[in-house]
C-alpha cells in the first residue's frame, strides 16, 4: 500500500530542509526525499561565508547537516530515494520513487540543481580523469599541476580560490569580458597571484591520452585558436534544474524551471516549488531556505 503524508518534500538541501522544519512543527506528517546526500549542492562548499549567523563561516557539510538535525528534531522523516515521477489521481497527489510510492495532500518540490555539462569532445571521456564539476572533492589530485577552471560566476571563483591551495597555478577560462561574480570575490581573486584568466575564450575540445593533458581553445572575439597544457579541469558554467521527471505535470519553461508565484504556488494546487528549481531564483542557500519556509507554509494553509 502507498503511504500517506500531509507533506511531501522532494529534494534535501537549504530548501527543502527549511520547508521541512517548518511543516513539522505545524504537525504535519511530512517525508523528505533525497536522491543524495542530505544537503545538496553546497555539502561542497568548504566555507560559506554569506549564511547569516555565522560570522566566522561554515562548512556547507556542517551548515546542513545542523538543518537537518533541527527538522527531524520536530519529526520529519528521510528517505534516501529517487523520485521518478509525480501523478495526480482522484484528488490525490502521488510521489512515485525507486523506493515506494507516497501520496501527499501537499508536495514542495524543492529538488535543486546538478552541474552543467559544456557537451564537447573530450568531457565525457575525461570526466573522473582529469574533468571534474567538484573541487572540493578533486583538487587534492592536481597538487603542484596547473589546473584551468571554465566560468565566471561565484561557484566558479570560489573554486578557483579553494583550487589555489593544490595546484601550481589555476586558469580562469570565462567566455565573457568580465566576471559575473560579487566584488568581495572579484577583488580576492584578482589578488591571489596563482589565478590567471583567459577572457572572451571558450573550450572547444579536451585532449589526452589516458587523463587530460590539453584544451583547445577559441577567442570568441578574434576567433583565434590556440592550446593550454593542463593536467585537470573544472567546469563550473551553471546549473540545470532537476525537473526532468516533471515533463507533462508541470509546465517548465525553456531551461526546465519551475514557474511560481510570490507563495511558492505552481499551477497545481497543492504542488509548491523553492529554491534554486524554480525560475528566477537567486540560487543561494539563504533565499532557498526562504523559498523553503514561504512553501511551509502555504502548504499548511492549503492542507487545513
Amino acid at each position: 500500500m502507498n503511504k500517506e503524508y500531509e507533506v511531501v518534500i522532494i529534494g534535501g538541501g537549504p530548501a527543502g530542509l527549511s520547508a521541512g522544519l517548518y511543516t513539522s512543527r505545524a504537525r504535519l506528517s511530512s517525508l523528505l526525499i533525497e536522491r543524495g546526500l542530505v544537503g545538496g549542492q553546497i555539502v561542497n562548499a568548504e566555507l560559506v561565508e554569506n549564511y547569516p549567523g555565522f560570522p566566522e563561516g561554515i562548512s556547507g557539510l556542517e551548515l546542513t547537516q545542523l538543518m537537518h538535525q533541527q527538522a527531524t528534531k520536530y519529526g520529519l522523516e528521510t528517505l534516501l530515494a529517487e523520485t521518478t515521477g509525480i501523478e495526480l489521481k482522484e484528488g490525490q497527489k502521488v510521489v512515485k520513487t525507486t523506493e515506494a510510492n507516497f501520496i501527499a495532500k501537499a508536495v514542495i518540490i524543492a529538488g535543486g540543481s546538478e552541474r552543467a555539462k559544456l557537451g564537447i569532445p573530450g568531457e565525457k571521456e575525461f570526466t573522473g580523469k582529469g574533468v571534474s564539476y567538484c573541487a572540493t572533492c578533486d583538487a587534492a589530485f592536481f597538487k603542484g599541476e596547473p589546473i584551468a577552471v571554465v566560468g565566471g560566476g561565484d561557484a566558479a571563483i570560489t573554486e578557483a580560490r579553494h583550487l589555489t591551495r593544490f595546484a601550481s597555478k589555476v586558469i580562469v577560462i570565462h567566455r565573457r569580458h568580465q566576471l559575473r561574480t560579487s566584488r568581495i570575490l572579484q577583488e580576492k581573486a584578482f589578488a591571489e597571484p596563482k589565478i590567471e584568466f583567459l577572457w572572451n575564450t571558450i573550450v572547444e575540445e579536451i585532449k589526452g591520452e589516458e587523463v587530460v593533458q590539453q584544451l583547445s581553445l577559441r577567442n570568441v572575439i578574434t576567433g583565434e585558436k590556440f592550446t593550454l597544457d593542463v593536467a585537470g579541469i573544472f567546469m563550473s558554467i551553471g546549473f540545470k534544474p532537476n525537473t526532468a521527471y516533471l515533463k507533462g505535470v508541470l509546465p517548465l519553461d525553456a531551461a526546465g524551471y519551475i514557474t511560481t508565484n510570490e507563495k511558492m504556488g505552481t499551477e497545481i494546487p497543492g504542488i509548491f516549488a523553492a529554491g534554486d528549481i524554480r525560475y528566477n531564483s537567486a540560487q543561494q542557500a539563504v533565499t532557498a531556505a526562504g523559498d523553503g519556509v514561504t512553501a511551509a507554509i502555504y502548504a499548511e494553509i492549503f492542507i487545513r
